[in-house]
C-alpha cells in the first residue's frame, strides 16, 4: 500500500471521525476511577462510539475482541478488557480507541491516573504526552518522517526512559493501518518526505525502564519486559502547509 494523500472530502470525514473520538476519550477519562473494571470501560467506549452512528475500529480487527484497548501499569498496548481486571488507586491505565466514520478512521490513545498516583508515574504520563508534541513540531511539509521519529526518541531519552522499538505509529485513512510506519525512534533512513494531505497516527509508547517488551499468551497484550510502567499517547494528525492539524484532540484538550 502506497502512502496516500487525502482529498478535501476525505479530510473532512477524518476530521469528523477525530472529533467523535476526542469526545469519546473525554467521556472515558471521567469513567476512570478505582473499582471500575476494564470491561466496563470498554462497554462504555463502544456505547459512546455507536451513539454517534460510528463503528469501533478495533472491534474484531484481526480478531481483537474489544472496542477499547485497556492497558494497565506495565502493559504497553493492546490490553484485553476483562470483568476480573479492576482498576485500583495508584494504577495508570492507557486507553487506545479508534472510530470509523463513513468509512474513515481516527485513532488516539491517552494514559490516565487512577486516583492519586506516584510522582514517578505522573512524570511518565506527562513526558509521554510531551514526546508527541515534540515530535509533531517537525510534522511539516518538506520535512522527512524521521524528523518526527528522532525528536520523539531524543525527548524521551533525556529523562532516561525507554522508547519501545517493537511497535510503531502508522498512516491512517480508509484503513486503520496504512503506509508509512511512523517509528518513535530514529532510523538510518530519513523516511518519506512529508506532503500536505498525508494523515498519520503518531503514538509515543514510552517505558519508565528499558524499551524491551514481551507478548502475553493471549497473543495481544504487550508488556514491559522489566515490569516497569509504560505510557501511551496518540493522535491522528493531518500534514498541512503551515504545520500539522491534530484531528483527534478537542480544543479543550490542547
Amino acid at each position: 500500500m502506497a502512502v496516500t494523500v487525502k482529498s478535501a472530502h476525505e479530510i473532512e470525514l477524518m476530521r469528523q471521525a477525530g472529533r467523535i473520538l476526542a469526545k469519546t476519550h473525554e467521556e472515558l477519562e471521567k469513567a476512570v476511577r478505582p473499582g471500575v473494571s476494564t470491561w466496563e470501560i470498554d462497554r462504555l467506549g463502544e456505547e459512546i462510539i455507536r451513539s454517534y452512528h460510528c463503528i469501533p475500529s478495533f472491534k474484531n480487527y484481526n480478531g481483537y475482541p474489544a472496542s477499547i484497548c485497556v492497558s494497565v501499569n506495565g502493559e504497553v498496548v493492546h490490553g484485553i478488557p476483562s470483568k476480573k481486571r479492576i482498576l485500583r488507586e495508584g494504577d495508570i491505565v492507557s486507553l487506545d480507541a479508534g472510530v470509523i466514520y463513513k468509512g474513515y478512521h481516527s485513532d488516539a490513545a491517552r494514559t490516565h491516573a487512577v486516583g492519586p498516583i506516584s510522582p514517578e508515574a505522573e512524570k511518565l504520563i506527562a513526558v509521554t504526552r510531551e514526546c508527541f508534541f515534540e515530535g509533531i513540531k517537525y510534522a511539516k511539509v518538506g520535512n522527512h518522517l524521521n524528523d518526527i521519529s528522532s525528536h520523539i526518541q531524543a525527548y524521551a531519552e533525556k529523562f532516561g526512559y525507554g522508547v519501545v522499538r517493537d511497535l510503531v505509529g502508522h498512516g491512517i485513512g480508509s484503513h486503520l493501518h496504512e503506509d508509512p510506519e511512523v517509528p518513535n525512534f530514529a532510523r538510518r533512513m530519513r523516511g518519506i518526505r512529508l506532503r500536505a494531505g498525508m494523515t498519520l497516527a503518531v503514538e509515543p509508547m514510552i517505558n519508565a525502564g528499558k524499551p524491551d517488551v514481551d507478548w502475553l499468551d493471549d497473543g495481544w497484550t504487550v508488556v514491559t519486559r522489566d515490569g516497569s510502567l509504560s505510557a501511551h499517547y496518540e493522535n491522528t494528525i493531518l500534514i498541512c502547509e503551515n504545520g500539522p492539524e491534530i484531528l483527534s484532540l478537542s480544543s479543550e484538550g490542547l
